[in-house]
This record gives C-alpha cells, sequence and structure tokens, in this order.
C-alpha cells in the first residue's frame, strides 16, 4: 500500500470520492411574541472535486474542512432557515458549490415534525409533542455551473390497509409454501422519494412546501383508494397518483419492506379466527424498490 504522500505510481489512480459531515443535528426556534415556531432537521454535506492530492500526496491545501461544514450549517440557519428544507438545502449547495476545488456539493436534510400541543383555549404557543407518522426528506445538489437537482420524499412512513389486498398468480415450485390470497393485511414502512424538473426547482419562486404537501396527500389517498394485487402493483398506482397530482414531478421512487401479518391459527384451542387475530414480523421480510418516471421526462440517479 502506498505511504501518505507517496507519488502516486503508474499502476494506481484515484477513483470515484466526495467526503462530507453528516449527522448535523440542528434545531431552530423562531420567537415571535405570541407564537414560537420550532425546527428540528438531521443535515449532511458531501462534496466532490479536486481531492486528488489529499488522497495521493497527503495535501491537505484546498480541503474545506468537515468541521466548517458542520458551523456552516449552523450559521446558515440563523437566518436563512424560514421556508423549506430543500430551499435551506440549495443554499448550503450554492455556497458549498463556490470553492475552488469544489465541482459538486450535496445536501440531504431530514426534517423531524413536531406538532404543537392542544389545550382548551387552541393549540399551545409555546409546546410541542413530537410527530412520529414521517420524516420529511430533502436532497438538493449544485454543480460549479450552476445545475441544481432537487430531491423531495418522505421516510418512516408505517402503514396498513386491513383489505383491498391480495397476492395470488404468483410462480410455483418444490420451494413454495406461501399460500394464495384473496384479501390480506398489507403493511410496510415506506420511503417515497421523486425529483422535481431542474428548470423549476432552480426557480426562487418554485413552491417546495405546496408541491410536498400535494405529493403527500396523493401518497396517501392513493394508498388507501386502491386496490393491491401486489406491492409492486401498489408503487405503480401510487407513484403515478403523485405524479398526476404534481405537474412538477419527473419520477417516483418507492421503496417497502413487507412487514407480514400471519393469521394464527386458533384451532388447536377450539377457535375460529375470521382474520382477526394475526402475529406481526419484521423479519425475514420481503424489500420491493421501483422507480417510475414521466415518458421523456428525467430519470433519477443511480444508486
Amino acid at each position: 500500500m502506498p505511504e501518505p504522500g507517496r507519488e502516486p505510481a503508474d499502476e494506481y489512480e484515484l477513483g470515484e470520492n466526495r467526503y462530507g459531515k453528516s449527522r448535523i443535528r440542528l434545531v431552530t426556534v423562531r420567537r415571535d411574541p405570541k407564537r414560537h415556531h420550532l425546527r428540528d432537521l438531521t443535515v449532511a454535506v458531501a462534496l466532490e472535486g479536486d481531492f486528488d492530492d489529499v488522497h495521493t500526496r497527503g495535501d491537505n491545501a484546498g480541503v474545506i474542512a468537515t468541521d466548517t461544514m458542520k458551523n456552516t450549517v449552523y450559521a446558515f440557519a440563523r437566518d436563512r432557515l424560514v421556508g423549506s428544507p430543500e430551499a435551506f438545502g440549495l443554499e448550503l449547495a450554492r455556497h458549498f458549490a463556490g470553492y475552488d476545488a469544489c465541482s459538486r456539493a450535496f445536501i440531504d436534510i431530514e426534517e423531524h415534525r413536531w406538532l404543537r400541543i392542544p389545550e382548551d383555549a387552541g393549540e399551545a404557543p409555546d409546546a410541542f409533542v413530537r410527530a412520529g407518522d414521517l420524516t420529511r426528506l430533502a436532497h438538493v445538489a449544485v454543480d460549479k455551473a450552476g445545475g441544481v437537482e432537487v430531491e423531495a420524499g418522505v421516510g418512516e412512513l408505517t402503514v396498513m390497509k386491513t383489505t383491498k389486498s391480495a397476492f395470488k398468480g404468483f410462480d410455483r415450485d418444490r420451494f413454495t409454501t406461501l399460500p394464495e390470497v384473496e384479501d390480506r393485511l398489507m403493511a410496510t414502512k415506506l420511503r417515497a422519494t421523486w425529483g422535481y424538473r431542474p428548470e423549476l426547482a432552480a426557480a426562487a419562486s418554485f413552491e417546495f412546501d405546496a408541491a410536498w404537501d400535494r405529493a403527500r396527500l396523493a401518497l396517501r389517498q392513493s394508498l388507501a383508494d386502491h386496490f393491491s394485487p401486489s406491492v409492486q402493483a401498489s408503487i405503480w398506482i401510487m407513484s403515478t397518483a403523485i405524479m398526476d397530482a404534481e405537474p412538477s414531478i419527473d419520477w417516483v421512487r418507492m421503496v417497502l419492506p413487507n412487514l407480514h401479518h400471519w393469521q394464527v391459527d386458533l384451532a388447536p384451542f377450539g377457535l375460529d379466527n375470521p382474520g382477526e387475530v394475526f402475529v406481526s414480523t419484521t423479519e425475514p421480510h420481503g424489500l420491493i424498490d421501483a422507480t417510475v418516471h414521466r415518458r421523456g421526462g428525467a430519470r433519477p440517479p443511480s444508486g
């Protein structure tokens, strides 16, 4: 193995690489006279660029310290975290892409939601409870030329359908023991991400919050309404519903673990079980991952 600072040899070359700061925890409280506004984010920064010498020669010139990245996130939050997480991510990514050695900057944001505690007189102005329904996701990439990619989504969204889900007609061989079912419980902890049209996402007037709300509502409504012959079919149905509801979205990717609920056999106890008692399992589970995109539209990055 080459020693640090050794001249690159003909038989070696540096491949793709990036570095940054992950899991930057950030909470802000905007203190209006009558109402406080709470934000809770986890931010990650990653940079690509001309960083060969730090790897191959041990030369740190041009390297932006990851501690600097963390401090920049906090400094920008002082007066720039006033809108959507996507807009905040664009501010950060454009800043880091401006460094001489950086060719592309990536910002990933998870926003953890807090809800106001209800009181007799209405919602509390300064007391909150953590919402456990989902995490809002944002991913931003900005390159040296000003090119922009913006993705959004939801994560950790646990949902269940207690009917309108089946699985039958699948291939069978000598290792198949799974029975076909006309009506089953379907449960998952889904992650759905989508990509906005770059020319819209780069515009200062684009309303990320409104677009995210429309996409999330379409996801929830389509989940509740449709009959699911398989998790794969559900991904198609929900993804197309999201794009129908929000024309600015070019593609949707969904990752759905199939969290099984097996009906318990109560016959040994002299009892029937008309689809009322189940055992919940999380491992092992099926995992379905698919992307749906508009014909002729932008494609998501691979990976």
